[in-house]
């Protein structure tokens, strides 16, 4: 038995089984011209050999003891381009070895004018691999191979241009823009080679910045360039999945611009209803929680029955903190929270701390044990959420859905958790520990920062004046435009 697997980016499938006679022959009948790519002959073992599928037919042969030595092309001029520069390749490191060898070695043995040679040797030998590179992309453009090929190769990168004042930001924009420019987009064969991952990877992950709103629009271009389907699809899973797995701040939004662009339009017709169905609805759980987006205005009752609007706060900043009494981390953080509170409620911040207890009596006896009454406490209680009296409040105007609703409006799975928003009331930053907030609010306002092993408390940069402090965030506001 003898199976066909392809390369889906880094990872090998299952695709065909086929039978060898008692001659050791053959065959994979009717592959699709579109569905071509770099394809491995799996062999009893396991072992394999690569070849390219395209749309001319493919006849090969070789042993089992030595796959690639023997192999030996009778028709496809692709695969006749790609065996032949494998060999290159591995005649030319076999040639690099002993060189390579000599700069490994950490003995005083081997002089400098040794590992000088060395080196000249390796240059040459880099040199030739990229001539023949050059070589097989000029004299057989169209062929699949040459696209491969191309993969490998980085963007030339031109002169500076006179009067460029930053060198290195220009040549990373450049870099960045010029990134894909040895890639055929329109080809979607090349999704079947694992250099096509590899480049996705690092263009989504090092080249382009970690910055939402950066991402978004770096992924859209990307995406619109990819004309071919397979292309398409592999760019968009790759970009959706990487941002909605993400551990960094604010990369849902990212997962939530391409849910709604390319999901909740039917472009992404490779996924079943019901996984359509589970990544919009993750999308919409998402909505109200987006960094540069206003929260939804939060109307709910205090400790003494009285009701707090989240928006009737006037405050530079103002923090949302989703606890619950019998939260083993909130019992930490709350305290700690109410020590940055007293630090910084002189200079514009204020809490708006919302009780996750489904049960009105512990919210209560936590808040007065720990003396947490000098913030703005609200929550829910079982008597508001039944069904008539949520109707009637929000059909009243007292409140709204999203108020009575706040677990799913902050998609709150586990407590604490923290908002920390701006004067217009839109996410600057969320999933924030206490000490973390206070060190976001210090960079937000020019403070100088604690020492390493040092405490979080401001320092002397707590004393500034707000207008010092507005002269700081002017100067940022300049520096970013």
């Amino acid at each position: 038995t003898v199976y066909l697997a392809n390369y889906y980016g880094e990872k090998l499938f299952y695709n065909d089984t086929a039978r060898a006679d008692a001659n050791g022959y053959f065959e994979f009948k009717g592959k699709k011209a579109e569905d071509g790519g770099k394809y491995a002959v799996v062999v009893p073992g396991p072992k394999y050999f690569e070849i390219l599928v395209t749309d001319e037919p493919i006849h090969i042969e070789t042993s089992e003891n030595d796959m690639l030595g023997d192999l030996k092309v009778i028709e496809s001029t692709e695969n006749s381009l790609f065996v032949n520069y494998m060999r290159f390749i591995q005649e030319k490191r076999n040639q690099r070895t002993p060189f390579d060898m000599i700069l490994a070695d950490s003995t005083l043995l081997i002089s400098e004018k040794e590992k000088e040679f060395a080196r000249a040797e390796i240059d040459r030998l880099n040199a030739e691999v990229v001539e023949h590179q050059n070589a097989i992309i000029a004299d057989h453009p169209d062929k699949l191979f040459a696209k491969m090929l191309k993969l490998t190769l980085e963007p030339e990168m031109p002169e500076t241009p006179t009067g460029v004042e930053n060198e290195a930001l220009w040549k990373y924009q450049y870099y960045r823009d010029h990134y894909w420019d040895n890639v055929d987009l329109t080809d979607g064969r090349l999704v079947r080679d694992p250099m096509f991952h590899r480049l996705l990877d690092k263009y989504w992950s090092k080249v382009v910045l970690q910055v939402p709103d950066t991402l978004i629009r770096e992924a859209h271009k990307l995406v619109t360039r990819a004309k071919a389907y397979d292309s398409f699809k592999y760019i968009t899973h790759h970009i959706t999945f990487t941002a909605e797995k993400s551990n960094l701040m604010c990369m849902d939004k990212v997962f939530v611009s391409m849910v709604n662009t390319y999901y909740r339009t039917g472009k992404a017709d490779w996924l079943t209803e019901e996984q359509l169905s589970k990544i919009i609805e993750r999308a919409d759980e998402l909505k109200y929680v987006q960094c540069g987006e206003p929260v939804p205005n939060i109307i709910l009752p205090n400790e003494k029955d009285e009701w707090k609007s989240l928006y009737d706060i006037d405050a530079k900043y103002t923090v949302i903190a989703i606890w619950e009494a019998s939260c083993g981390h909130c019992k930490k953080e709350m305290p700690k929270l109410k020590e940055l509170y007293t630090r910084w409620k002189p200079r514009g911040v204020e809490i708006y701390a919302i009780g996750n207890d489904f049960e009105t009596e512990p919210w209560l006896k936590f808040i007065k044990e720990r003396d947490l009454n000098d913030w703005i406490n609200v929550s829910d209680n079982p008597a508001i959420n039944a069904t008539d009296s949520a109707t009637k409040l929000i059909y009243g105007g007292m409140t709204n859905l999203p108020s009575l609703n706040f677990r799913s409006t902050f998609d709150v799975f586990s407590t604490p958790k923290m908002f920390l928003l701006d004067a217009s009331k839109k996410i600057i930053a969320k999933q924030l520990g206490a000490e973390q907030l206070e060190e976001l609010l210090m960079r937000l306002e020019g403070d100088e920062l604690p020492s390493e092993g040092n405490s979080s408390t401001p320092t002397k940069g707590a004393a500034k004046s707000d207008e010092k402090a507005k002269a700081v965030r002017d100067d940022k506001s300049k520096k970013k435009a």
